[in-house]
């Protein structure tokens, strides 16, 4: 069967939805034309998908398609060919180039002060969403370890936070900032007494006196891995090594963590710039 004959009655086929259908068909029929409309679908081997993403990395005069839509066109091609030929026929070859990790723009110190003043109200949820968004970002918590904390995981005495990072994870141990400490205990006296409802022991209580989940943060913060972010990013700006941010954010790999590299960079230029003479 030709590779457009092979296209055709697998786009036909029941149970592809009309927006795979749409999606697919403009793929399949690049690949066709390239191909050659005539040549038999059972001659697509690796080598030939190969060649084909190679022609998509170059196929633009102003740079190269980006790694998402050369994948997504692989694996239109890869559904024909397991539709046409079967599963054992599609060669499953990691071929697309890998994408690149972008790391979210981190917002800068005085955006993070903002954030968490736009919360400032009366109130016992006020305080806590203070507390809350303020303890991510001193703490660079994920989402999940904040509303997971109980009361007994801040140590005001040692000025320390105990993260449980899950089964099989690695616990840790982050030191609790200044600002954090205050707002947290102004929660506890203030207002988390007005929330508790029975023997609750989670540290971040919701109006009806249950534990939080993290869509509660999200609509505090829309992109609450942002504050993270800038956990790391500031840290390391003010000379923080990796190793040390690695540890604090409780990454297994160092490899995770050079994703700040770019940040240290920058401030090793500053620096040079300013302690060097042939700067």
């Amino acid at each position: 069967m030709t590779i457009e004959a092979a296209a055709e009655r697998f786009l036909a086929a029941a149970g592809i939805s009309d927006g795979t259908r749409r999606g697919y068909r403009a793929d399949l029929e690049e690949f066709a034309r390239w191909f050659g409309p005539d040549s038999p679908v059972e001659d697509v081997d690796v080598r030939v998908l190969a060649d084909w993403v190679t022609e998509l990395g170059r196929s633009r005069p102003r740079g190269r398609l980006a790694p998402a839509t050369i994948s997504r066109k692989l694996v239109a091609v890869r559904s024909l060919l397991r539709y046409s030929l079967g599963r054992d026929h599609v060669p499953d070859a990691p071929l697309t180039p890998k994408r690149p990790r972008r790391l979210p723009e981190a917002p800068k110190q005085n955006e993070v002060e903002e954030i968490v003043a736009a919360l400032d109200a009366d109130g016992p949820l006020a305080l806590r969403n203070r507390a809350l968004v303020e303890l991510v970002y001193s703490a660079g918590l994920r989402s999940a370890e904040a509303v997971a904390l109980d009361l007994g995981d801040v140590d005001f005495e040692q000025e320390l936070v105990h993260v449980r990072q899950g089964k099989g994870s690695k616990d840790r141990v982050i030191p609790l900032g200044e600002e954090a400490a205050h707002l947290i205990a102004r929660y506890l006296h203030e207002a988390r007494p007005q929330l508790a409802r029975g023997a609750e022991n989670a540290l971040f209580l919701s109006a009806r006196g249950r534990r939080l989940d993290t869509s509660t943060l999200r609509r505090l913060v829309p992109h609450p891995h942002r504050l993270r972010h800038a956990f790391a990013t500031h840290l390391l700006e003010g000379g923080a090594d990796l190793r040390t941010i690695q540890e604090l954010l409780g990454h297994a790999s160092l490899s995770t963590t050079q994703m700040y590299s770019h940040v240290d960079a920058k401030r090793l230029r500053k620096v040079y710039d300013t302690a060097h003479p042939r700067s």
